[in-house]
């Protein structure tokens, strides 16, 4: 017996050595010295290419490969740290923040020195050491040594740079006009909310953004309002509101709200949706193609039966990696994600060819068509040029497919250049800064984001020149259209989901009101001048909202006519809606220093959003009210723009507690 005892053990011992260990989640909540949680940290598992960011309540999930892995958190301006995981599944960690002032020495390639600006942000420095760890990403090729946004210096040191190479377009806000001069405003709906979490995630790593990332409209349209569901055969409902403006107590404020009509996830018509996903080079960082990943995933549970999804990715050529598969093989479509590696250079235009030729080739005749883009938008191959690719994705929009574009990333996202190719596409556009982010736009909001009920919705308001005598269009500065295109059903204009609202906010300069807004120009000499009128029989109008749409499969456009009353009562008196959307759009003014902001301040939107955060179940009103807290702070931080710059003598010499 002791024999058999005695050969058996080795093999046994054999056995245990070799048997396969089980992988584990690994959860918990990444927060700073003073307890607040921080968002978008990046976790990875040491050694490996696993990796999450956190989410904007500094929560985390990671799947680790078992207990004697070890975890490193890292982001901009925090101190890198690691934790071994030894058998544990809840990891709270504590993470210092790292804020280097003054001038900065960066080294190129070259080996020659030279002296940085001033950033006017927050910067950390990080060691080549662990950057060749890919805790922030695969380092590019390129004389500078750039690796999103981090600078790689001869003595091994980076400079962490991280909004160096993104891309704005600069805004050029409305301007305040004269109703007897010009008494049409025409636009097109923007349901884009881009810029709202973009904003976030500068406000979040401790930076103000740039005025050319702040689009008004997007922000206001970020939140959800209550308005009523359409009563009528129309696809949207729509809702209009005047009071006081609150950062001018002589104009008025006048709210335009469309409802989306809401279609039950269930009655949705079948989709085919065809994944674009880029997997260069620069999309290896945790909140780039790790976290595309996640959000696929959690967009693949929504999917049903009836539905197909293909996925196509382009790095240095494009590829199909997954040919249209029924919603119902979860697992199929989740294993082909998993595959997914980033490397190589941007071939955007291959791949966005392939993409809508695939979605051709498996149409669905009145169902929801769409490509959805994944990429931090760098592309650097073939057709990369704005112009390039937004005649390609004019041209393959005419075949009924629709475009939702998902931005990812920083240091070099290229907010820009995916504005204008959801704008060409006929579709939206949205910035996912976390995992919480990702949810909100592909699981609660699911049919709005990817299911058309109306396209090339425009508006055109007429003033009442007896009641008006100027106006001017809060935000949707690139989505101005001119007076003619109202009726012109060739003219592109903009999208609505189901379920989607979309707010338009418009500061009116009364009748009798002296404004230094309104410049005079010289009497006319070859015609005559227009009067306002002091008597109608339309005197109780303050405008006229018309409206065009057409259907999501239709050439020709259909009319609505909504006149507004000059029924204006207290701001205190107004809606939730109402009170919150001038809140969201004040605090764009101040963000973006407008020349309109008069007596905007942040206390006022603070006291505007506090009270009108109403019931709020998802969190995302007290997360804006967080927020302006921190742009507030970060305001009186920052030096004014006039003032001369101070020598290193004069800094040193100042008191401690004076902020310059």
């Amino acid at each position: 017996m002791k024999r058999i005892l005695l050969l058996i053990a080795p093999v046994l011992l054999i056995m245990l050595a070799f048997r396969p260990v089980k992988s584990f989640t690994v959860s918990g909540i990444v927060s700073d010295e003073t307890g607040s949680p921080l968002p978008g940290v990046s976790i990875f598992v040491k050694g490996t290419r696993t990796g999450v960011a956190s989410a904007h309540d500094g929560t985390y999930k990671i799947t680790v490969p078992n207990s004697n892995s070890v975890l490193v958190f890292s982001g901009a301006g925090l101190e890198m740290k690691e934790e071994k995981i030894g058998g544990r599944t809840t990891i709270n960690v504590t993470i210092k923040r790292v804020v280097l002032t003054g001038t900065e020495v960066v080294v190129t390639a070259y080996g020659q020195k030279r002296q940085a600006k001033e950033l006017g942000y927050s910067i950390a420095k990080v060691k080549s050491a662990d950057l060749s760890q890919g805790y922030y990403s695969g380092i590019q090729n390129g004389l500078s040594g750039k690796v999103a946004g981090v600078k790689i210096d001869s003595d091994g040191d980076g400079v962490y740079d991280e909004f160096e190479r993104e891309g704005y377009d600069n805004i050029v806000e409305n301007k305040f006009l004269k109703v007897t001069d010009n008494p049409l405003s025409t636009f097109s709906i923007d349901v884009d909310a881009a810029s709202y979490s973009n904003i976030r995630r500068f406000l979040n790593q401790g930076q103000l953004p740039p005025a050319g990332a702040v689009r008004i409209e997007e922000m206001v349209n970020y939140f959800h309002y209550e308005y009523p569901q359409p009563k009528t055969d129309d696809p949207f409902s729509i809702n209009t509101e005047i009071s006081d403006c609150p950062w001018n107590k002589d104009n008025k404020l006048v709210l335009i709200g469309l409802q989306g009509k809401k279609i039950p996830t269930e009655n949705l018509p079948a989709s085919n949706l065809v994944f674009l996903i880029d997997v260069s080079g620069s999309m290896w960082d945790a909140n780039k193609l790790p976290l595309v990943k996640a959000s696929m995933k959690m967009l693949v549970d929504q999917l049903r039966e009836q539905d197909k999804i293909s996925m196509v990715v382009y790095a240095g050529a494009a590829g199909l990696v997954l040919p249209s598969t029924s919603g119902a093989d979860k697992t199929k479509i989740k294993d082909a994600i998993d595959k997914l590696e980033a490397g190589g250079s941007t071939a955007g235009g291959a791949g966005i060819k392939l993409a809508y030729k695939t979605a051709k080739e498996n149409f669905v005749k009145n169902g929801n068509n769409r490509v959805i883009l994944c990429t931090d938008g760098d592309f650097n191959v073939g057709e990369s040029s704005d112009d390039a690719m937004e005649r390609l994705i004019e041209n393959e929009r005419k075949s009924g497919v629709f475009l939702t574009v998902l931005g990812y990333g920083m240091g070099n996202y290229q907010d820009a250049k995916m504005q204008k190719l959801a704008d060409k596409g006929n579709g939206n556009h949205a910035y996912i800064d976390g995992i919480t982010e990702a949810k909100k736009v592909l699981v609660n909001e699911f049919g709005g984001t990817l299911f058309t009920i109306a396209k090339d919705v425009k508006l055109q308001i007429e003033f009442n020149p007896a009641k008006v005598q100027g106006y001017r269009l809060i935000g949707y500065e690139n989505r101005m259209l001119a007076k003619e295109d109202f009726n012109d059903d060739k003219k592109d204009a903009g999208e609505l989901g189901s379920g989607h609202t979309v707010t338009a906010l418009y500061e009116v300069i009364p009748v009798g009101v002296e404004s230094d807004f309104l410049k005079k120009v010289d009497t006319l000499k070859y015609q005559k001048n227009v009067v306002p009128l002091s008597k109608s029989s339309h005197n109780d109008e303050i405008m006229t909202v018309k409206f065009r749409y057409k259907a999501p499969d239709g050439d020709v456009s259909k009319l609505i006519e909504h006149p507004v009353l000059d029924k204006q009562i207290p701001i205190a008196r107004t809606s939730e809606n109402f009170r919150f959307a001038a809140a969201v759009a004040q605090f764009g003014m101040l963000l973006r220093n407008s020349e309109f902001k008069s007596d905007a301040s942040y206390s006022s939107v603070l006291g505007l959003s506090r009270k009108a955060k109403g019931a709020d179940e998802e969190g995302y009103r007290s997360e804006f009210v967080r927020l302006v807290e921190s742009a507030q702070l970060l305001a009186k931080a920052k030096p004014e723009k006039d003032e001369p710059e101070m020598d290193d003598e004069e800094v040193e010499s100042l008191p401690v507690s004076k902020n310059k």
